[in-house]
Formats: structure tokens, sequence, C-alpha cells
């Protein structure tokens, strides 16, 4: 099935055919269910917000560090989401430039992986204990792997060369606390407090080779393989972060593990790390001490000293990301329920470096959204648009805001 929404194109390309005088109304976001129109100026920002997905289910855009993009044979940018609907889920493309949606998969009871690989467009995700590979421009499908019953893993992230896929497994234990307690609140201390067994372990995507390559007693995840250097990843201690010294690094081929960050200030907590584009920095989100003091910082992944920028209460994020040519940031916002306890946090910022600081700017009012679904901002890959997650109209959907302002 193909869509087309009459909404504004990213990058240069012109304008689709749309009622002009509904682009261009100030309105307040999510002020109604649905919105009167795909595309309108945000009231309280003066930025243009598009609705990218049509409102036909459910569909989620991915996890702030997991690539959604891959570039067309005829230098279109598509994004791969999910679509959910009665039917079960499955995974779409989204044309940047046409707004045509088209699926990728077929339908399941529930689709894991987020893993786009940008050289082959080879697509990996996960069905129950199987691994496939589909590919955007064929629809080539492949099986890659299959986890045994008493290795029930998950894969999450491709290395740069695009040969091996990664992911953890917790033991036993580990997962019976998550059955028993599905609530986050609920086994997030459990699972710290109980030292199982981890493994770390990576899959051949052409042979299905798998190898562990490392284990140790206590909670691992957020694993992510750099972007540039294939034999470079990187995971965490999993846990209350003021708990733990969160951000890791493994070599593949020796298997000598890193520590990125060391706490130093009693309360002090790091996380929520992402690789920066080039491959050189680890960014992360940093407390000093938890709740007071607000910093992004960037650990070089070659040593040497952090670069850290501070920003005040209202503008932390639970999730930040970083522009393609790496001159600007944006998060997510977060209510007052969060770390932050921020009174007036609920927007989609961006952000710009200014010496030893951010200099913050409001891009969407989040008022009207649930963050119990966390909105996951990413960039657009020509670093216009900011893209990300929301419910406001009622129900999960992908958007985009322009960075520049409406004229």
């Amino acid at each position: 099935m193909r869509y087309l929404l009459a909404a504004a194109l990213l990058g240069a390309a012109p304008l689709l055919p749309g009622p002009r005088a509904q682009a261009q109304a100030r309105l307040e976001t999510g002020g109604q269910q649905p919105m009167p129109a795909a595309e309108w100026v945000d009231q309280a920002t003066g930025h243009k917000v598009v609705r990218l997905t049509p409102l036909d289910g459910k569909n989620g855009s991915f996890y702030f560090h997991n690539n959604p993009f891959l570039k067309t044979a005829s230098g279109q940018d598509e994004m791969v989401f999910y679509h959910t609907d009665e039917k079960g889920q499955q995974l779409r493309l989204l044309n940047l430039q046409t707004r045509q949606v088209r699926p990728l998969t077929g339908y399941y009871k529930r689709i894991s992986g987020e893993i786009v690989g940008r050289k082959s467009h080879d697509v990996y995700y996960q069905v129950e204990n199987q691994v496939y590979a589909i590919n955007a421009d064929t629809r080539k499908e492949r099986k890659v792997y299959t986890f045994p019953t008493d290795f029930p893993g998950s894969i999450s992230t491709l290395n740069a060369d695009e040969t091996l896929l990664a992911g953890s497994l917790g033991g036993a234990e580990a997962r019976e606390i998550f059955k028993k307690y599905p609530a986050k609140s609920d086994f997030f201390n459990r699972i710290y407090d109980a030292k199982v067994q981890h493994i770390l372990f990576t899959i051949n995507v052409k042979t299905g080779k798998r190898e562990e390559i490392y284990q140790e007693k206590t909670w691992l995840g957020h694993v992510q393989f750099s972007p540039t250097d294939p034999d470079l990843l990187m995971y965490c201690h999993e846990g209350p972060w003021g708990k733990v010294d969160r951000i890791w690094t493994i070599s593949i081929k020796s298997h000598a593990t890193k520590l990125m960050h060391q706490r130093t200030v009693d309360g002090e907590i790091a996380g929520h790390e992402f690789f920066s584009p080039d491959g050189k920095t680890i960014w992360f989100d940093l407390q000093q001490p938890r709740s007071v003091t607000f910093y992004l910082a960037g650990a070089p992944v070659a040593g040497g000293p952090e670069t850290r920028y501070q920003h005040q209460r209202n503008e932390w994020s639970i999730h930040y990301n970083v522009s393609p040519d790496q001159t600007l940031f944006a998060g997510d916002g977060g209510d007052p329920g969060q770390v932050a306890k921020a009174p007036d946090g609920q927007w989609i910022n961006l952000f710009r470096p200014t010496g030893d600081h951010f200099a913050a700017e409001h891009l969407v009012r989040m008022a009207y959204h649930g963050y119990k679904l966390e909105p996951n901002v990413h960039f657009s890959p020509d670093g216009k648009w900011v893209i990300f997650r929301a419910n406001f109209e009622g129900q999960e959907q992908v958007y985009a805001v322009e960075i520049a302002k409406a004229s």
C-alpha cells in the first residue's frame, strides 16, 4: 500500500501541492486531536512541524542512537520506521522527498532490531528467535540466524563494515525477573542487584557464526558498534546510574575493554551514551551530582580530556543527538517526573555550543505529549530538520520540525 502526504518536503525539493493556508497556520501543537492539517507552525516557537506518517495506525521512529536512514540510488533519503495496526507490526519505508510510504516487511506480532545497513541497504530485524535481513532496494529477504532455545539472545547493532551483528544476553535469573516484573520501575533494581551473568556476542551476517566475546556477572546492555571502526563495540553496565561506571568499549579482535568515563563526584550519574557520526567521540548525559548540574559530555574514543556543555534544568533531555556535521545538538526534553524534575522541560530543543555551555532554542512545545513515550530525536540526513515521535494527536506518529524558523 502506498500513501502520499500533502506536506512540506525535507531538503531543497519543491513543496508538495497542498492548501497553502493550512501549511501556514500557526497552531498549538497537540491542541487538537488530530491536528487539522499534516503541517503547521508551532505557535509557541515559530518553527514548522510536519507529520511524516499517515494516520493509519501507530507509527514509531527508531531509538535515538539507531540510524533509520538510507539513501536511494537516485540520491533521495528514506527512513525506516515501525507501523502497527490491527494486523500486527511491520517495518515500513518513508521517502523523505516524495512522502511515499511502502511496506518493507510482512506483518508480525512483534518486530525488534532497528538495524539499517547504510552501505548494503540491508535492514536487519528479529521476530521471536529468528533474525532476518531484507534489502530495501530489491525486497530480497534472507534468514541470518536462529537463536537456540538455550541462548535466547537479541540483536541490537551492526558494525561499520556490515559483517557482524552484536547483542547481549542475560542469564536465566535475569529473564525470570523481566517476566515476573515487566514494569521498568519493578525490574530495574532487581536485575542490577541479582548480579546475573551476562554475555556480549557477535553474529557473522554471512556465515551465521555466533561468537561470545565477553562475560561478566553484571547487567550489560545498550550495545552499539562504532559507525566508523568495525572492531569497536560500546556497551554499558546497566543499573542505577549512581552505582555504576556505565560506559565501556571492547575490541572485537582482542576482547580488551576500556572504561570511557569514571565517576568522580558523590551522586554523579552518566548515561544514554551514543557515538558521534565520525566515531571519534562518545557523547552522554552527565549530571554532577544527579539532578543538580547538567552537562552533555563527550569522551574522546582515543583518550584525552572530555568536552562538556552545561545547560539548565529546563533544557535537560532524556536523550540527545548530534547533527551530521557535528555543529548542532538536539534534545527531546522531559516531564516533571523525570530525573531533572524540570517544571518547564516539555520541549524539543535545539542546542548550539557556545564556549562551555549550550545556547538553547525551543523547536516544539510538547505540553500535550505523554512522556512515557520517549520522543527520541534524530537529525534528518541533510541536517535541516529534527525528527521525533510523539502522541500529542492521540496515538504515536512520527514528526519533523524545521530548524530554520518559518517565515
